[in-house]
């Protein structure tokens, strides 16, 4: 039976990937997909997945690409609207949220409304809303499954243990390309070196979060929302092969650990045809060729950002969307080589101490709060960030 999909974000990492599955699996229906700005290969993706609905984020790219598809009968569409759209769109089961940043927000939201699963690779939408994304899932029956490979493997441990009780997730880590420097080092890194992962390929803003270590910050946010744990429960471990991808223990000291490859092919088709396994193509572990699998603490003297996530989880209120948007602009200026790498912590940790703390928050706060950052940021640069 043709299962339907809809995807935020298909000329991405997650997306391009989520497609590879759809491509390989054949039981998988595209019937909406969405795009920034990256107009040739969307087309490509219209032309050999035939959705009904497609959007770009800009008009001038949605003219364009109608152009482009006259031939076709799909609709497209464009901004927030279009998002929307895709989002909702009737005929979908289960939305691929692979965009990336607070853009994929409320499109999650209206997702949930419409009654749709959410294969979730967006972690700001916990980040910063786990406290009415969750509950609202609950209220209209939507299953939240988890992309992220630590996320996934948390979620697989924890299949069959019919509710036992979880005394600790240990949250992996690779430790980025930067593990073991000092910053000192730090201080001498280039944009080139800061999207050289280790063992992961992934699109270049979380490639530059899992360098600053702040990626695992906001999966530690994302885990307490998804699995209903405090923050003392969540331990964050450096395995730099990147071979266990999460562990949980249990109350009686027992600990399941997900192991495998550092493909994201497996998480995203996990989540898609949750609780089932598909054939997947490509490596599988070596035991005789790994031979061990080491274990550090993180260092959260040098890599700030961590440190800083936990700061934002036990302030909480809008905190944790105070260092999720000062990462989300201090990241874009790092990517336009306009300030260093060692300023991307800096940067989140004085809009951290200068912005507005307010309580448990609605939409329109976490929005709001965000537009604050991204002002201070302005500020901090002493110009409007593009």
């Amino acid at each position: 039976m043709m299962k339907k999909i809809a995807i935020l974000g298909s000329t991405g990492s997650i997306g391009t990937q989520t497609l590879e599955i759809v491509r390989a699996q054949g039981d998988l229906r595209v019937t909406a997909m969405a795009a920034g700005h990256n107009v040739d290969l969307l087309e490509k993706q219209i032309r050999e997945f035939r959705p009904a609905m497609a959007a770009v984020w800009e008009e001038a790219d949605a003219r364009d690409l109608r152009v482009r598809t006259a031939d076709l009968d799909v609709k497209i569409l464009s901004g927030m609207d279009g998002l929307l759209a895709v989002a909702a769109e009737a005929d979908s089961e289960i939305l691929v949220t692979a965009i990336v940043g607070m853009l994929g927000l409320k499109p999650t939201v209206a997702a949930i409304a419409a009654g749709k699963d959410i294969a979730l690779a967006n972690k700001e939408t916990l980040v910063t809303a786990g406290h009415l994304i969750m509950p609202m899932a609950k209220a209209h029956g939507v299953r939240i499954l988890p992309v992220d490979s630590e996320h996934s493997a948390i979620f697989q441990a924890l299949n069959g243990e019919c509710g036992n009780k979880i005394d600790k997730i240990l949250l992996t880590a690779s430790g980025g390309p930067f593990r073991g420097k000092t910053r000192e080092e730090l201080s001498r890194v280039t944009l080139a070196d800061a999207l050289r992962h280790p063992n992961w390929s992934m699109g270049r803003k979380i490639t530059v979060d899992s360098a600053t270590l702040v990626n695992k910050g906001l999966e530690v946010m994302e885990a307490k929302w998804l699995f209903g744990v405090e923050l003392p429960q969540i331990q964050v471990v450096v395995q730099p092969q990147s071979v266990i991808h999460s562990m949980v223990q249990f109350v009686d000291g027992s600990v399941i650990a997900q192991l495998g490859t550092p493909d994201m092919r497996l998480p995203i088709q996990y989540a898609l045809y949750y609780p089932k396994r598909r054939p997947l193509s490509g490596g599988r572990l070596d035991f005789a060729a790994l031979k061990s699998i080491a274990f550090e603490e993180p260092d959260t003297e040098t890599f700030r950002g961590l440190a800083l996530a936990y700061t934002a989880m036990r302030a909480g209120g809008n905190m944790p969307t105070i260092y999720n948007a000062a990462n989300e602009a201090a990241v874009a200026l790092f990517l336009q080589e306009r300030i260093s790498y060692l300023q991307i912590t800096e940067i989140i940790e004085e809009c951290m101490k200068s912005c507005t703390w307010l309580p448990a928050l609605t939409l329109d706060e976490i929005l709001s709060t965000e537009e604050q950052v991204k002002q201070k940021v302005c500020e901090l640069q002493g110009e409007v960030i593009a």
